[in-house]
């Protein structure tokens, strides 16, 4: 049974905005393969070592899934260069940090898997009288052309990643920058995510509502104390917001 929530506070909701990876993209089946082989360009092509750096990165390769919270499912193209190349001076991080967004903005495109009901969800909320919008720890060229290749991208009234804002989620700035640009207040806006980093971007930002998803990489026993209500995925959204 879905969890009851103040009407008062569903009812000052105007706008909902998604993280992408987990929430609106299945991320396993979307980002291994695009991860691994960063991976093995970044170990020079040495498996073993290339093993190591995705363990390193968060993959269970016992589980054959990333793990919650990890620097993957939830850090920005910057954090994985960092974690993987701690010794680049910052001229030959930047340099990488741009191979690896535009890579993973073609590919992650490519490769996105949608997560079920997706198109069917964002259409009912727009019809609904919703504003949507993005906040992901991609970048924002990685967002759209993901949300192109999903032909969901016109359904978003604004797209933001880790490098629209003045600093990526956990942080409150993608959000504050969503309510500034469509003229909202934060307890306007429900944030829905797969991420603890996602639900601790709600409540820095001051936001209505911290809606957690199950279909990511996160147990209900990690989201349910930082959510206000946990959700199996984002198929259930009309239906709470109906209320």
């Amino acid at each position: 049974m879905m969890q009851a929530l103040p009407p008062e506070r569903l009812k000052a909701i105007r706008a909902v905005v998604f993280d992408k990876d987990g929430t609106l993209i299945d991320f396993d089946r979307t980002w291994f393969s695009v991860s691994w082989t960063l991976a093995k360009r970044s170990a020079d092509g040495d498996e073993d070592h290339a093993r190591l750096l995705l363990d390193l990165g968060g993959y269970d390769w016992n589980a054959q899934r990333f793990r919650a919270n990890s620097v993957i499912a939830a850090g920005t193209v910057e954090d994985i260069v960092s974690l993987w190349h701690p010794d680049l001076g910052e001229a030959g991080m930047r340099v990488l940090v741009d191979d690896f967004n535009q890579f993973a903005a073609e590919e992650g495109a490519r490769s996105a898997v949608a997560i079920e009901g997706l198109h069917e969800t964002l259409v009912a909320l727009r019809a609904m009288g919703y504003r949507l919008g993005i906040a992901t720890n991609d970048s924002e060229a990685g967002a759209h052309a993901a949300a192109r290749a999903l032909d969901i991208d016109s359904l978003f009234d604004l797209v933001i990643g880790y490098d629209t804002a003045a600093r990526p989620k956990p942080h409150p700035e993608p959000l504050l920058y969503f309510v500034e640009k469509l003229g909202l207040e934060p307890h306007e806006l429900a944030m829905v995510g797969d991420n603890l980093h996602d639900l601790e971007t709600a409540h820095a930002a001051g936001a209505g509502l911290a809606i957690g998803v199950l279909s990511g990489n996160s147990p209900r026993e990690i989201l349910e104390p930082h959510a206000d209500i946990v959700l199996e995925s984002i198929a259930e959204l009309p239906r709470l917001l109906a209320r």
